[in-house]
């Protein structure tokens, strides 16, 4: 199992999580979070933003899904006939163990 953590455009998660839902992906965690890239904030005229407001989505698939599900996200993140800084980044990362809190049991 691994575990996906997206990291998106506010105005893009409602689409992300659509899609994801269409594709038999419903399973998720969404959260507003603040951060930089590599472009360090954002300056509009005389004002700089140093931390900006994202989307976080958390999921954990099958090793065998994740390039799959991380498809899904980046063709529904993405902006612009190019793209954009600040569209996104996808981590993944390996999942150890999971427990389920009701059933007090191990299900990986």
């Amino acid at each position: 199992m691994k575990m996906l953590r997206a990291i998106i455009r506010p105005e893009m998660a409602d689409h992300v999580a659509d899609a994801l839902l269409e594709a038999g992906y419903p399973s998720m965690t969404r959260m507003e979070v603040y951060g930089r890239g590599k472009q360090m904030g954002l300056q509009v005229g005389s004002t700089f933003y140093d931390e900006l407001p994202k989307h976080m989505i958390l999921m954990v698939v099958h090793d065998e899904d994740v390039d799959t599900v991380a498809d899904i996200i980046m063709q529904n993140a993405f902006t612009g006939d190019d793209g954009n800084y600040g569209d996104g980044r996808i981590f993944v990362s390996p999942v150890l163990k999971a427990y389920t809190v009701s059933t007090q049991s191990s299900t990986l």
